[in-house]
């Protein structure tokens, strides 16, 4: 770990339809090899779908619904403590629940096989809006494994 200064947080800019920060950290995490206009293009009719499949009128507020739904709120953390290592569970915050949800809901919609990413990625999104789905079971096995070591919680700091 470096002993310099803390890295300081890049403000970055909303996106150009929706003016929501979420949706252009959603973007960014999407993107593959710099191609941003391909990854908007990509969310953006993704969106659509999941807002039509859904019957939403405003798509921003049942993705960022969908997303609420698949974020975590515990995790383990591996402590070292006198030879032995402790699976601890901790809290986690605010920016890293948003990234760990984001980057779930990315991964399970790449690994669904024969169809374009936008259908994928709306399809995960439905799931996530329901409270089902592979990335609320993650979230589910998160918590799972945290409240089963729940009796090493005293080894936080």
């Amino acid at each position: 770990m470096s002993r310099r200064r803390r890295a300081f947080k890049r403000q970055i800019d909303p996106d150009p339809i929706y003016q929501s920060l979420l949706v252009s950290k959603f973007v960014n995490k999407l993107m593959e090899g710099g191609k941003k206009s391909v990854a908007r293009r990509i969310l953006y009719k993704a969106l659509e779908k999941f807002a039509e499949k859904i019957k939403a009128e405003n798509p921003l507020e049942a993705f960022e619904q969908a997303l609420e739904n698949s974020k975590p709120s515990l995790e383990v953390k591996t402590r070292r403590i006198g030879g032995a290592n402790y699976q601890v569970p901790i809290e986690i915050p605010t920016e890293r629940r948003n990234a760990m949800a984001m980057q779930w809901i990315i991964s399970h919609s790449r690994s669904k096989p024969g169809r374009c990413m936008e259908e994928a990625l709306a399809s995960e999104l439905v799931d996530c809006y329901n409270n089902q789905g592979a990335t609320i079971k993650k979230k589910d096995d998160t918590h799972r494994m945290a409240e089963a070591n729940r009796a090493f919680a005293h080894y936080k700091w």
